[in-house]
């Protein structure tokens, strides 16, 4: 039986705070109102070791109150995007609470969009648009900040311009290779911003950006997914220096042609059936070359190798 001491019981990484708080911001200041969704999550970081180990409280900013504190400064700065509406709220924690060193801070964005009323945009009727969420993630660690912004849902699909062929095979193959297929997948995309600031216009680099991606998966000529993703993640690397690094999580949404010869019928790739699992599941990082990335940036960031 060894006599050597048991090992001391530490605390180790930790943070805290107000997850999922449903912001809705009406901008009223016209007859023709403004609306924005988001959906914020508040996690502070720094010395809360006393409240852990002794209960002791007197450094723990109430997770209510960084509620609170999302729904005033939507009112006092307003949100214009989220990530220069979670800069402004990281920022007010960490200057504003000095064992407050760090944190993390996320936000979804959804979009609404006017309803058509005897064919005319409506001043303050919208209807939810069932398309893809902006996402966002804001941290401030060791002095420095790091935002990644990006999106999920963005299901995209091309009915031909895609192959996938020229695979290994051994005797458990059984996948049939092919020139012309249906190329299908939710797309979820994060993009690592290289130098953010508040005023950075992240709401026109949104834009671009997801037109960059759509339109690359659009025009490419797929040999597979894989090759599909790093073409994105260089075109916007190529196209917006802003930013830094592509990460990128797609998962195959497969459509498999459906043999109608039973019924005496071809079926020359126009009927497919859509399975939704198992399937493939791609991921990969597009960067510069010599950027070894910021492992600090994609913290807490998940779903990604």
């Amino acid at each position: 039986m060894s006599d050597a001491e048991p090992a001391r019981i530490v605390l180790g990484a930790n943070q805290y705070g107000k997850a999922e708080c449903r912001l809705v911001r009406i901008t009223r200041d016209t007859a023709v109102h403004e609306i924005e969704d988001l959906n914020v999550t508040s996690q502070l970081r720094g010395d809360f070791g006393a409240c852990h180990t002794d209960g002791d409280n007197s450094q723990v900013v109430a997770t209510d109150t960084q509620k609170n504190t999302v729904y005033a400064f939507a009112k006092e700065h307003g949100v214009g995007s989220p990530e220069a509406f979670l800069l402004t709220l990281g920022r007010h924690f960490v200057d504003g609470f000095a064992w407050v060193d760090g944190g993390r801070w996320e936000a979804e964005q959804y979009t609404w969009q006017r309803i058509l009323a005897d064919g005319q945009p409506h001043d303050h009727a919208f209807v939810r648009q069932g398309q893809e969420t902006r996402t966002t993630v804001v941290q401030l660690a060791d002095g420095a900040t790091h935002v990644v912004s990006g999106l999920k849902d963005c299901v995209v699909l091309k009915s031909t311009g895609s192959e996938f062929h020229g695979f290994p095979r051994d005797r458990f193959t059984t996948l049939q290779e092919t020139d012309d297929r249906i190329l299908a997948t939710s797309v979820t995309a994060w993009w690592r911003y290289s130098d953010p600031t508040p005023d950075t216009d992240y709401n026109g680099l949104y834009t671009a950006i997801r037109d960059t991606l759509l339109s690359t998966f659009a025009t490419v000529h797929s040999l597979a997914l894989q090759q599909t993703i790093f073409e994105v993640g260089k075109a916007i690397l190529e196209t917006h220096p802003e930013v830094a690094e592509v990460r990128m999580s797609c998962p195959n949404k497969h459509h498999f042609l459906v043999d109608l010869t039973p019924f005496g019928m071809e079926n020359p790739n126009e009927v497919f059936f859509a399975a939704d699992r198992p399937y493939g599941l791609i991921q990969a990082t597009i960067q510069r070359e010599g950027d070894p990335g910021v492992p600090a940036a994609w913290a807490s960031v998940p779903g990604f190798c």
